[in-house]
């Protein structure tokens, strides 16, 4: 907050923060690399989640950036707890004065597996119960207006290991601001850019999803490839934190215009056969930014006939759960392999639910990955080819950043 041109806080200042950033499970590698890119050195992985400490430039970076998480929280508090009692003190120990404003709205959100505190909703009223404790012996007030701006707090006990959190993200991080329309099925944009992460593709290679829906997968791609900030066009909870310096957010959103690569030039294909679900795709693009940089054509699977060598597709085809019949599904992964086949240099990726997918596929894949797409359990099919040669690889990711590609 600032007043007359000096910064005031009206809560404690805090030079450090231990940060959680939350992730589907089996993308935990892709997020702990993402922060590595981001400058960051000590990163703990764990089932769902990845620690790390930083600053509010941190905060502030990495709800900009990274792809793959689900949201940026601030751990609180880690303790024990297998009692009520046992919740409110150690909750109310923490230090919320130098977090929360005597006006925040802090709800109180939670869950709790394979703990003896199993009533989520109290849990939820004593964590809230214990923050108002806390608050009254800094503010010397007796009651909390929550006027102003919102602090959503979260207590999540795992075998009565419970962990308290503020997020600084508010909506999701898969929330990029770009897919206002959906269509049925649609895969999470943090699934769609860890599956491109996954697959090492990189502006040096031609990359295709065949059956991209509503374009999520080859749009998350042409981000990565003109390195387009995910976060780029919204705004996040820890915005409107008052101990946040809005410098901060300021400087992080100059460094994402500034680090946007305008002039690159690279191949991405999307392709459908359903042209309804194509309209969606072209204003997803439109609307993310990156229109110009997605071929989008409706098009049979059977019919990607790229001319190019070397490339790279990756595509999410349905599964055969609620939208198509099995008989179906099985024939659509049947013509995928009879396309795909001549694709000699190409490297295929392929998510799916789809058990007997391999069978069908027509060939085993070098390496399958355990994913999950919302609830829905997965394996990422990978058929590695080879990788272009490597003076040519130089020479064409050299004009693909300098837009001298032809």
């Amino acid at each position: 907050m600032y007043d007359g041109g000096q910064k005031t806080r009206e809560v404690a200042s805090v030079s450090q923060f231990q940060l959680i950033a939350t992730t589907a499970f089996g993308l935990e590698a892709v997020v702990k690399r993402e922060l590595q890119d981001l400058g960051v050195e000590d990163i703990q992985a764990s089932n769902g989640y990845v620690e790390f400490s930083g600053d509010e430039n941190m905060i502030a970076k990495s709800n900009l950036w990274l792809r793959t998480a689900n949201s940026v929280l601030i751990k609180v508090g880690q303790f024990r707890a297998s009692t009520f009692d046992e919740l409110f003190e150690q909750t109310k120990a923490l230090p919320w004065p130098d977090f929360l404003p005597k006006d925040a709205s802090f709800p109180v959100n939670g869950r709790s597996i394979q703990s003896q505190l199993s009533s989520v909703p109290a849990c939820q009223s004593i964590v809230k119960k214990a923050v108002v404790e806390s608050l009254k012996q800094r503010y010397r007030m007796e009651t909390f207006p929550e006027t102003g701006a919102g602090y959503t707090l979260e207590v999540a006990l795992h075998k009565d290991e419970a962990i308290v959190t503020l997020n600084t993200s508010g909506d999701g991080l898969h929330k990029r601001g770009y897919r206002k329309l959906t269509a049925q099925a649609p895969i999470r944009e943090t699934l769609g850019a860890a599956l491109v992460l996954l697959s090492r593709w990189g502006i040096h290679r031609p990359f295709a999803d065949p059956l991209c829906g509503s374009g999520t997968i080859p749009i998350e791609a042409a981000m990565i490839g003109a390195n387009v900030a995910p976060g780029h066009k919204r705004r996040f909870a820890a915005d409107n934190f008052v101990w946040m310096d809005k410098q901060v957010w300021k400087e992080a959103r100059q460094e994402v215009e500034d680090k946007k690569r305008r002039d690159a030039r690279f191949e991405v294909f999307a392709g459908d056969v359903d042209k309804a679900v194509l309209s969606l795709a072209e204003y997803h693009a439109r609307q993310a930014g990156v229109g110009p940089l997605v071929q989008i054509v409706q098009q049979d699977v059977d019919k990607f006939r790229p001319e190019t060598e070397y490339g790279c597709i990756v595509t999410n085809p349905p599964y055969g759960e609620r939208l198509w019949e099995e008989r179906e599904v099985r024939r659509l992964y049947q013509t995928m392999g009879r396309a795909f086949k001549p694709l000699e240099t190409w490297s295929k990726f392929v998510i799916t639910s789809y058990t007997e997918f391999e069978r069908a596929f027509g060939a085993k894949a070098d390496k399958k990955r355990k994913l999950y797409n919302g609830r829905i359990q997965t394996n990422f099919y990978q058929y590695l080819g080879p990788l272009p040669p490597r003076e040519g690889r130089r020479l064409a990711e050299s004009d693909a950043i300098s837009g001298n590609a032809t």
